[in-house]
């Protein structure tokens, strides 16, 4: 891939920032903060352009998805815009990052998976045509041949963790309720998180699949081994997230490469 488009949000501010390029084969050869003007408004964007050792030239745009004043809270993302431009490119995919919270044992905080499917009973439409119905298949979303070549990365790095994660959908801002995870567990659901399913389904309007990476940054409400009662602290969750950057960068580093 020559370039690459990436959207992400919860402890991934510092991604860009320090590029964890040591032991790869690409060198950084600039910098850029710009503004994407957007049918949906304003977007910024943080690209660096890298030069791999054998000549060739990639670049790598970032999207913080709680861009704004301050840190815009989920309900409140422009998620429409976000998604326009992460394709300006003309990529026939895009990277996200989420950080989740974990209900599966195999999954722990620390851990880097990615979606394999999602659930959402959450009411909210997130859609392009507000005015003329328009039904995208996302079906098959997260089924990017690239995907396996992240697969193979996480799974590598990971010995005895499930990467492949099915995400429920929640709105937030709130974590969820004990009963709530109760529930979205026996319907299947593995992973929570409250951004997910809009990108989805904004991408696949524009006929864009996903590679969704999914940080485990938390025990889901009541799931925590250390007991049903422990209280998700926000600040850990940042934390937890951050663990993954070097991991991130190899899973980054290895669809430039493809």
């Amino acid at each position: 891939m020559n370039s690459l488009s990436i959207i992400a949000g919860t402890g991934m501010k510092k991604l860009f920032a320090n590029p964890s390029i040591e032991g790869s084969s690409y060198i950084v050869q600039s910098s850029l903060e710009e503004v994407v003007d957007t049918p949906n408004g304003p977007v910024p964007i943080h690209s660096l352009i890298l030069d791999g050792k054998d000549g060739s030239e990639h670049r790598l745009r970032f999207i913080h998805r709680h861009h704004g004043v301050g840190t815009t809270p989920p309900h409140s993302i422009n998620f429409r815009a976000n998604a326009q431009a992460a394709t300006l490119l003309d990529e026939d995919v895009v990277l996200t990052i989420h950080s989740i919270g974990s209900m599966a044992p195999n999954f722990p905080p620390g851990s880097l998976g990615m979606a394999s499917d999602m659930i959402d009973f959450s009411g909210v439409v997130s859609t392009f045509h507000d005015d003329d119905a328009v039904h995208a298949d996302i079906s098959r979303h997260f089924s990017h041949p690239a995907g396996d070549i992240v697969r193979t990365i996480l799974q590598q790095a990971q010995p005895g963790v499930d990467v492949d994660q099915i995400v429920a959908q929640m709105t937030g801002p709130q974590f969820e309720t004990r009963a709530e995870i109760d529930a979205l567990y026996r319907l299947g659901a593995t992973t929570v998180g409250m951004t997910l399913s809009p990108e989805a389904k904004l991408l696949a309007e524009l006929q864009i699949q996903q590679i969704a990476l999914l940080a485990s940054s938390n025990w889901a409400s009541g799931k925590d081994p250390a007991g049903p009662d422990t209280q998700i602290a926000h600040h850990q969750v940042e934390g937890e997230a951050e663990r993954a950057h070097e991991l991130i960068w190899n899973c980054i580093f290895a669809l430039l490469d493809s």
